[in-house]
């Protein structure tokens, strides 16, 4: 099976990583921040709205690549300051409210000014 890169506008990019990759019917997300792609700035200062636009990325990312929100089979999550996990978990219950995907949660390991959180996803269409 041929690896496909998958890009869109509609969520921040990088020359140095895909955005996410389409092989087979599995779809790997990057960890995307909360950076609004329209502005290029921080969605906020809050952990609340950076993992709302980090989650809102993810899932443009995935439409791009032909997947929907109930394709989605893992959510890794990157914390910069593990005391932000209830803010977290505060956000991520309003995307996946009921049946949410198998999760991990770490610390994130660099230091990216203002930067919260990071947030990837494994789909997998039928």
């Amino acid at each position: 099976m041929a690896r496909q890169p998958i890009r869109t506008d509609r969520a921040p990019s990088s020359s140095l990583y895909s955005q996410g990759v389409r092989i087979g019917d599995h779809i790997h997300v990057s960890g995307t921040t909360g950076t609004d792609p329209a502005t290029g700035d921080l969605a906020g200062p809050t952990i609340q709205e950076q993992t709302r636009q980090a989650i809102a990325n993810c899932l443009a990312i995935l439409e791009a690549g032909g997947a929907g929100y109930d394709d989605i089979v893992e959510v890794g999550v990157l914390l910069t300051n593990p005391a932000d996990f209830a803010g977290l978990n505060e956000e991520y219950a309003r995307a996946f409210p009921t049946d949410p995907p198998a999760r991990y949660v770490a610390k994130l390991g660099v230091e990216l000014p203002g930067v919260l959180v990071s947030v990837r996803m494994t789909a997998i269409t039928s």
